[in-house]
């Protein structure tokens, strides 16, 4: 493994990330595959096609279903799903702490029941990297408490030091695990997460304290989850430049192609977000001069792509109308054509981010692009 910063524009970095599935050119926004597939009906095949270059699964949701042993007796995650590129898998401590009627943390981990069938399920460090070893995913992260945003200070600094204490465990293990003979992906990396909510002094501190570890990448963890975008630009700008300028930087679960572009500004270079899945399953599709609803009756008629001189499969060959009457029949092919249009519409602004840095004139392509898409509104 190894991380090459081949330039930066301000903070702005452009990188290449070499791992042993592939080399991952930075920024790079990772598309979300929770349970080993992408919503909406997306295959792999589909994903090379769209520019897709990290896939993203869940260590939570797989150990529930189908079971990480199942996927370790297949091979591995790669194999599971015939992926052959990147794949980070995140550590299911965001999903865990979400089912606050359902778990109970201690220092050794966290007890808690599943969402699917109730059944008891416990989860520590040492778990959470036996579950992504076994996926062999290319980057496993490690094991955290997401605290709510509005936790009070007092908690949010005790669970930022437990979950400092977890990381070494993490660590310890994950050095075990990638030395067993049939383990198979011996070269599994290590992303540790900074927590601290918006108290700018814990990140501070926490940050600091995880550096030392000498990790192969650092997540920024707990933002995007109730704060305000001017707090989380905030906690970037105060955060990120204690994080080592030559490992990568993770924004976790942000956000919209304007988070992206802001926090790409500070110094971040990996992104994930279900947003523009999830927004597509509904519908709702970016372009350059804002979002359209193509459920609107506006675009019964219209037989215009999606967005003219796009390359996505969907406006290559199908127009709004026809996606429309798709969505309103409820066929399934409508959700699939949007979902692809907005992963290719994200995966494209990432070349155009990498362009722009290559070029040093990031700060006018973030200035048009966000000009564009903060145009008319056209989503009713």
């Amino acid at each position: 493994m190894t991380y090459e910063l081949l330039k930066k524009d301000g903070n702005a970095k452009r990188a290449r990330f070499h791992t042993v599935h592939g080399t991952i050119e930075t920024p790079v926004f990772m598309n979300v595959g929770t349970a080993a597939a992408i919503k909406g009906a997306v295959s792999t095949d589909d994903l090379r096609g769209i520019k897709t270059q990290v896939e993203l699964s869940n260590t939570y949701h797989l150990h529930v279903r189908p079971g990480d042993q199942i996927i370790k007796k297949l091979g591995g995650l790669h194999r599971f799903m015939n992926w052959d590129r990147p794949i980070l898998t995140d550590s299911g401590g965001f999903q865990v702490f979400s089912l606050s009627s359902l778990r109970k943390i201690k220092e050794e981990g966290v007890h808690f029941h599943s969402h699917v069938d109730g059944r008891k399920i416990f989860m520590g460090p040492e778990e959470s990297m036996q579950i992504q070893s076994n996926l062999a995913s290319t980057i496993a992260m490690a094991f955290d408490e997401c605290p709510s945003s509005v936790a009070d200070k007092k908690y949010i600094a005790d669970s930022v030091e437990r979950t400092t204490r977890w990381l070494s465990r993490c660590k310890n293990e994950m050095a075990r695990l990638n030395s067993l003979p049939d383990t198979i992906n011996p070269h599994q990396l290590l992303f540790g997460i900074n927590q601290g909510g918006v108290y700018e002094d814990i990140r501070i501190a926490h940050a600091q304290q995880i550096t030392e570890l000498d990790l192969d990448g650092y997540a920024i963890g707990g933002l995007a989850v109730g704060e305000s975008h001017e707090e989380m630009y905030r906690i970037l700008d105060a955060v990120v430049k204690y994080l080592p300028e030559n490992k990568p930087t993770y924004l976790m679960g942000v956000g919209t192609p304007a988070n992206i572009l802001e926090a790409v500004e500070r110094g971040v270079d990996f992104f994930d977000c279900v947003y523009p899945t999830r927004n597509g399953r509904h519908g709702h599709v970016y372009t350059n001069q804002g979002k359209l609803n193509l459920f609107n009756a506006r675009y019964e008629l219209d037989d215009s792509p999606i967005e003219e001189g796009c390359g996505c499969p969907a406006c290559r060959s199908y127009s709004r109308a026809y996606i429309r009457h798709l969505l309103k029949a409820k066929e399934m092919l409508g959700m699939r054509l949007c979902v692809l249009h907005n992963l290719y519409f994200y995966n494209t602004m990432m070349e155009e981010i990498r362009d722009a840095i290559d070029a040093g004139c990031y700060q006018e392509y973030k200035k048009k692009k966000l000009a564009g898409m903060a145009g008319p509104e056209i989503m009713r």
